[in-house]
């Protein structure tokens, strides 16, 4: 099996190389409007949010913000297929201008902007991520009543490209083959997740290094797994080091990147050479931690009705018989990406 993985260097806002309708699923992370890391790449596209900021319009600078991401927003419901699925990772900010303090609630109005496109909000899920545990609220120190709770969590929000949910040919084999097991899901679909770590980015730029707030690889890889199945495309419009890129090769689907800064594009060849090594030790984890699972199960006495038909082990459910996991032998450099080669996992792998 080969995927393909295409990386274009633009605005999000024109998602000119994708066509209407193409890709199965939207994993991203945009720029956090208010977060003061990201107040100049705003500014950029529109000079007027530095005069808000400067004027302390604190509520104007973070609507104008936002109208920068409605643009992309817009151009994800043209190509994302009826039914696909949108991820959106984000966090809110909290942010002093002119001596007022506030939480600015990005999740909340990006919760808005895909409604008035048509999409349908799911649950969303929430991620804990580190901190200082030293520093747990700031405001008054130890006196009542002016401290304020830091925000250790981001959302990961999940909207439906309208009512209907995508439809399969009976007993397709490319989404009974992507199923994950039955202990996965009941970790993944848990609307709080607590066992993802948050990861440094190593950068050569150190501009690149200064805007760069990457999500950890196992976020896109479980929003991969969980809302597409083999053969499906994945668009990240804020590709940054190429984290949701990286985690569809892995999880054996296409993808599709946009990125404004061109010197995070040109890093991407260091860490596509170690896709190999990183899907089979992915694989062998998924593989290692299921064989966990059912010695568990057994000691308390539970059995299995059902055995894998490609795997030595036994699963829960019907639906996991067919699965089969796959890893990358080699990825090739093309014009304008890269081609995975990929093949099945066995149980050693």
């Amino acid at each position: 099996m080969e995927t393909s993985h295409r990386i274009v260097v633009g605005d999000a806002r024109d998602l000119d190389a994708v066509a209407d309708d193409s890709v199965e699923l939207v994993v991203t992370s945009p720029p956090y409007p208010m977060i003061e890391l990201w107040d100049d790449t705003f500014a950029e596209l529109d000079p007027e949010i530095d005069d808000r900021l400067a004027a302390a319009d604190g509520r104007g600078a973070f609507e104008a913000m936002h109208a920068l991401l409605d643009g992309v927003w817009r151009e994800v419901a043209r190509v994302l297929v009826d039914g696909g699925i949108a991820c959106v990772n984000v966090g809110d900010a909290t942010r002093t201008l002119d001596g007022s303090f506030r939480v600015y609630q990005n999740h909340s109005r990006i919760i808005d902007a895909f409604e008035e496109l048509g999409f349908d909000p799911l649950p969303e899920i929430l991620w804990r991520k580190p901190t200082n545990a030293g520093a747990k609220f700031m405001g008054s120190g130890m006196l009542p009543p002016n401290a304020y709770a830091t925000l250790e969590h981001e959302y990961i929000l999940v909207f439906r490209n309208g009512a209907t949910r995508r439809g399969f040919e009976p007993h397709a084999d490319r989404r009974y083959e992507a199923a994950y097991f039955w202990e996965e899901r009941n970790r993944w679909f848990s609307d709080l997740w607590t066992d993802v770590r948050g990861e440094r980015q190593t950068l050569d730029r150190d501009d690149s290094r200064e805007r760069s707030a990457a999500y950890p690889f196992a976020i896109p890889y479980r929003l991969i797994n969980m809302y597409s199945v083999y053969d499906d495309t994945v668009l990240d419009p804020f590709w940054g080091t190429g984290t949701t890129g990286l985690a569809a090769m892995v999880a054996g689907r296409s993808s599709v990147g946009y990125e404004l800064d061109a010197g995070l594009v040109e890093g991407f060849d260091d860490r596509v050479a170690d896709v190999p090594a990183l899907s089979r030790r992915v694989v062998g984890d998924r593989l290692d931690a299921h064989r966990a699972f059912v010695e568990r199960r057994r000691a308390t006495g539970k059995g299995f009705d059902y055995e894998a038909e490609r795997y030595d082990f036994p699963v829960t459910t019907k639906q996991e018989r067919s699965m089969a996991l796959r890893t990358v032998d080699r990825v090739e450099a093309i014009d304008g990406g890269y081609r995975a080669v990929h093949e099945p996992a066995t149980t050693d792998s």
